[in-house]
């Protein structure tokens, strides 16, 4: 049963050697990332999985040890996802900021694991998934990364989209009120329009939290590049 979940913003720009000189413009998000992921923590969890967007090749699950690094954006930084031994395949860049987030707040409350979500997963998919994951432990929490619209202004990744606002503004509002109808119901072909990565691992947590009763409260809601990016706890 899912008993906590913290849902966080995705870009390798959260860790500092990455963000290098604008490292400081993302410190209210790595704070509230810390809150939310205070209360996995506090919920005494028998697993922690890390659930995040992954294209092909890097979907499915991740076992405790897997590794991680951001080579590709220019630093030597890398990560682990928990102990244990290093797997085969490296961790998708969601999944090692992930993973960084819980070695910076010192995760040692539960094993934990990763699991790759197909950005195109349908709706169906996604709420499968989740429900299977909340069967595995009397005890589950989450830990979901992902990003919102990638179109919020001229500069973002995606140029702007005159939608991106009002899709961001439903996804925040779901996520503060840990609202799994509401995550449910996002479209998946206008958030793949919107380059929202975030879409299929949001709907994975509301199928993990379908009858949990968990309460919500948004901690961070911004767009900074242009891209929306949210923290949530959900206990």
């Amino acid at each position: 049963m899912l008993v906590a979940a913290a849902v966080c913003p995705a870009p390798p720009l959260l860790v500092p050697e990455v963000a290098a000189g604008a490292a400081a413009e993302l410190d209210g998000a790595r704070t509230a990332c810390s809150d939310a992921l205070a209360v996995l923590a506090a919920s005494r969890p028998d697993l922690l999985v890390v659930a995040g967007p992954a294209a092909d090749g890097h979907l499915g699950p991740y076992p405790q040890g897997s590794r991680g690094t951001f080579h590709g954006f220019g630093v030597e930084a890398r990560v682990r996802l928990g102990e244990g031994e290093e797997g085969p395949r490296l961790l998708p860049a969601p999944l090692a900021v992930g993973a960084w987030l819980l070695d910076r707040a010192g995760w040692g409350a539960a094993p934990v694991e990763g699991l790759g979500v197909a950005e195109d997963a349908t709706a169906g998919e996604c709420l499968r998934t989740g429900r299977e994951l909340a069967a595995r432990e009397a005890r589950v929490a989450l830990l979901v990364m992902g990003d919102g619209s990638a179109c919020r202004t001229l500069k973002a990744p995606g140029y702007l989209d005159e939608r991106a606002a009002a899709f961001d503004a439903a996804a925040a509002r779901a996520l503060g009120a840990a609202d799994t109808e509401a995550l449910a119901a996002l479209d998946p072909r206008l958030a793949a329009e919107l380059q929202a990565a975030g879409r299929a691992p949001w709907q994975v947590l509301a199928g993990a939290a379908e009858g949990a009763d968990l309460d919500g409260r948004l901690l961070y809601e911004d767009a900074p590049y242009g891209v929306g990016y949210f923290v949530a706890a959900w206990s």
